[in-house]
């Protein structure tokens, strides 16, 4: 069995899908959802799934003393995976070796094209013949660790923003709950050796 924490900063659409998918599973469960934003949408989607939902505020506060929160609460819990779905802050050097090979990220881009914040956009103002998704390993740098699956698509002659954001979010929504999943299981048959 593995647990999976979430952590968001938004509207929590990916973690609608991972929660979702991961209700009822047998071996595996979303057993925390943490956040930086205390008016994130994200709260509202945890409480209606029955996901503890915990605010986690950085304001004002050292980055190494809100890491040590969000450690405190992962070990609590005993996590096996934490999942970074729109989490907009970067981890420290500290915390990304603490969990090395535990922590799994999703970006908007098949990277190493388009890394940051604004990964559609960007996408979508290249002349990148394919656009897609990534899914990848945090480690120190900003969307640069190992990759783990992309996922691409043809763009289309006058595909609009709006269009590739809605293909790029279905793919998310498609691909990303499967994979934490085949990582689960990983962590599972390893702790069965």
């Amino acid at each position: 069995m593995a647990n999976i924490a979430v952590l968001a900063s938004g509207s929590g659409t990916n973690f609608q899908k991972i929660g979702e998918f991961f209700q009822g599973h047998k071996k595996h469960k979303v057993k925390l959802m943490l956040c930086d934003r205390k008016a994130a949408g994200v709260f509202s989607r945890a409480i209606n799934l029955g996901i503890p939902a915990i605010y986690i505020p950085y304001f004002g506060r050292d980055k190494s003393e809100v890491e040590s929160d969000i450690t405190q609460e992962l070990e609590k819990n005993h996590i096996d995976l934490v999942v970074l779905a729109g989490f907009m802050r970067i981890l420290s050097e500290d915390f990304v070796n603490r969990w090395h090979g535990k922590v799994v990220n999703i970006h908007p881009s098949l990277l190493p094209r388009h890394p940051g914040a604004h990964g559609i956009l960007d996408s979508w103002s290249s002349n990148d013949g394919e656009l897609g998704i990534s899914i990848h390993w945090v480690d120190q740098g900003m969307d640069t660790g190992s990759i783990i699956r992309q996922k691409a698509f043809t763009r289309t002659p006058g595909m609009s923003l709006k269009d590739t954001e809605q293909k790029i979010h279905a793919l998310e929504y498609e691909v990303y709950p499967q994979v934490i999943l085949e990582l689960c299981d990983t962590f599972d048959k390893k702790d069965r050796k």
